[in-house]
């Protein structure tokens, strides 16, 4: 197993630490970080991708004590966080303050708990974007390619000109359709990464006005005047929410393991 001092080591800028926020409450797929993907629980796999990108130390933040005790089964590290918090913002600052509490890191990578096929080189471009001189928060971004997800409201859009660099700053996200007229739009890829001392500043602030109107957390950082880099990435990694998104990780990590 790779060695999380040695990666840091490698990658010394801000000492980066991945934290993984995973709760067993789940309308659709309940109990989903406990599932069943090629033998091993979704978030074994989900810690499996984080430490394939060789950023550093990985941290699971567990609202329950079965996914802990999943994760540490697995040699992985857990600590539990209170399961009553409201967002998987607020856990990874909790777990970050209950793991690192002399600030050891300085940059966070949020990733969420539900990506079991991630892949890795993600984690490590939105660390790389975030180390750009000025960002707050860094975060991932991919073409949209289906005509149909211009118009739904359950892809979020970045709005944010690239103009054939693979790094922009985030002048808004949306679930409409934006911008108007023609040209490209891009599908957020909610995979974060966070400045210390900006996590901990955004997690203060209360939920914003336009947060609450479009259900978008992030917002509230642009609202509060935080720079938001998005690096541009050529992949949209498959996120578990049903029972057929579970059947098509499966799937996929089966492909990969042969």
């Amino acid at each position: 197993m790779t060695d999380p001092a040695r990666n840091s080591a490698r990658d010394p800028a801000g000492h980066p630490i991945v934290v993984i926020p995973a709760r067993m409450a789940s309308t659709r797929l309940p109990g989903k970080p406990l599932a069943d993907i090629c033998g091993a629980p979704m978030i074994v796999q989900v810690w499996r991708r984080a430490m394939e990108a060789e950023i550093g130390r990985v941290v699971v933040a567990a609202a329950e004590a079965e996914i802990a005790e999943a994760v540490q089964a697995a040699g992985g590290e857990a600590v539990l966080t209170d399961p009553d918090l409201p967002s998987g913002s607020d856990r990874v600052w909790q777990a970050v303050c209950e793991v690192d509490p002399d600030g050891h890191h300085s940059i966070v990578l949020n990733v969420q708990g539900d990506l079991p096929t991630l892949d890795p080189a993600l984690i490590r471009t939105a660390y790389e974007a975030l180390i750009r001189p000025g960002a707050d928060i860094s975060t991932l971004a991919a073409a949209i390619s289906v005509e149909e997800e211009r118009t739904s409201p359950n892809v979020v859009k970045a709005v944010c000109a690239f103009d054939g660099a693979p790094l922009a700053r985030a002048l808004y996200f949306t679930r409409a359709t934006a911008p108007w007229g023609e040209g490209p739009l891009y599908h957020h890829i909610g995979l974060y990464g966070y400045r210390r001392e900006a996590l901990a500043r955004f997690v203060s602030l209360p939920p914003s006005p336009l947060e609450k109107r479009e259900k978008l957390e992030q917002l509230r950082a642009l609202e509060a005047g935080m720079a938001i880099e998005v690096a541009l990435v050529d992949t949209v990694p498959l996120g578990v929410d049903t029972p057929a998104d579970l059947e098509k990780a499966r799937a996929a990590l089966s492909r990969r393991s042969v």
